[in-house]
């Protein structure tokens, strides 16, 4: 059973986080008596980042990406503040299985997965909860062939465009998704789509990954990201509007989405947007610690035992290969928090079974001492574990189980 979590309900926080020698010794503390690895969620540093996005936000909704919590505690949790509403689902099995007990669910990506297209036709009420994103008429074919219009439930379907820059000179900026780009291709996907029985449109989504999921504050390249972002997000805001004004004409849209944990401040001041998502920001990997506008918290971080010494300055902790996705480069390997002053080995890096750390702080490391460590993005370390911990003002208060720990592994 779920534990029910109320952010509001807790005490005023006091920042601990802002004071690493505070901080983690407090969380090592709390949790010392439980065998690792382990994973904690700080309540107090969760809420502040569920507050300081909707700040952020002003006063525009903010729907959850599921993919970047995958604790349905933490999305109840959060969803109960003012200011969230409905889910951003990554698959069709996911939103089923959340439909039971949510009843707004927009998935994130297009699905091929019959088995559960399947399931969600013969449901009329999951039907009537969940939006299908669709950026290929090919999509809508593969729905038919599982479920022919005449034999099911009208489906909810969103049109999922390409936010990406098409630089003059410089070619695709940002993330390769959806293949319609222009209002026009746009317009003429949502025209075919409404003109198709058993189907309604009543979305658009359109991520501006290149604004949103690309820090500035990260190096000597800040400069050059800082122009990309502003030359980007001028054309953005021109070309989604016209967007919007052309689906507008076609089908009377709920909802039009965009932006993430990096960019709620520029999308939200898009007047063609009526909501945004983020996720990433509530758990804050360390990814999210590279930007201008925001400081989160660190609300989720993981814990690993010393097992051996084989050199005075370095101290080998058990496993630590839990690798975030995307370009295999450094920053997607998990960041040692406590104690500071370790560092990895550059020919080992965080291993499957075993990750040596080197530095003055080893010395006085001992076999069975433990060493924290924050991933580089937020739901993927729950797939490395059945629960999380929480800790509210430095005490141990419970523990919920992750989708893993409740039998769910949807990708």
């Amino acid at each position: 059973m779920r534990a029910h979590l109320d952010l509001l309900g807790l005490p005023a926080a006091t920042e601990r986080w802002r004071h690493a020698s505070d901080y983690w010794p407090a969380s090592a503390a709390a949790v010392a008596h439980l065998p690792a690895p382990l994973a904690v969620i700080d309540l107090d540093a969760l809420r502040h980042n569920a507050l300081d996005m909707l700040v952020r936000a002003a006063g525009v909704p903010i729907r959850v990406a599921s993919k970047s919590v995958r604790v349905r505690a933490v999305t109840d949790a959060v969803l109960a503040l003012p200011g969230y509403g409905g889910i951003l689902a990554y698959t069709l099995a996911e939103a089923l299985w959340l439909a039971e007990t949510q009843d707004d669910i927009v998935l994130g990506y297009p699905t091929v997965d019959g088995a559960a297209i399947s399931r969600l036709a013969s449901d009329d009420r999951a039907a009537a909860r969940i939006t299908l994103m669709v950026d290929d008429l090919a999509q809508l074919d593969l729905v038919d062939a599982v479920a022919p219009p005449a034999q099911r439930a009208e489906l909810r379907v969103a049109i999922d465009a390409d936010a990406s820059w098409r630089a003059p000179g410089l070619g695709h900026i940002g993330v390769h998704r959806s293949p319609v780009h222009d209002p026009g291709e746009v317009a003429t996907l949502a025209r075919a789509v409404a003109a198709r029985p058993g189907f309604r449109l009543v979305g658009l989504m359109m991520y501006e990954a290149q604004i949103a999921g690309q820090g500035d504050a990260t190096g000597s390249g800040d400069a050059v990201v800082r122009w990309m972002q502003r030359r980007s997000s001028q054309e953005l805001l021109d070309r989604r509007a016209a967007i919007v004004s052309a689906l507008r004409d076609v089908a009377a849209l709920e909802f039009v989405n965009g932006g993430g944990t990096g960019s709620l401040e520029f999308t939200a001041s898009d007047q063609s947007v009526t909501e945004l998502t983020a996720g990433s920001g509530l758990l804050a990997g360390h990814l999210f610690d590279g930007y201008r506008a925001f400081a989160p918290a660190p609300a989720a971080a993981f814990a690993l035992d010393v097992v051996r010494r084989p050199q005075p300055d370095i101290a080998t902790v058990l496993g630590g290969g839990w690798i975030a996705s995307g370009p295999p480069v450094a920053s997607r390997q998990p960041r040692v928090v406590w104690p500071e002053g370790l560092r990895m080995q550059p020919r080992e890096g965080a291993g499957e079974v075993q990750t040596p750390l080197q530095g003055e702080a080893a010395r006085a490391l001992r076999v069975g001492d433990r060493v924290w460590f924050r991933h580089a993005k937020s739901g993927e370390l729950a797939e490395r574990v059945d629960g999380y911990h929480l800790v509210a003002g430095g005490e141990l208060v419970g523990e919920v189980p992750t989708y893993r720990g409740e039998g769910k592994a949807f990708l």
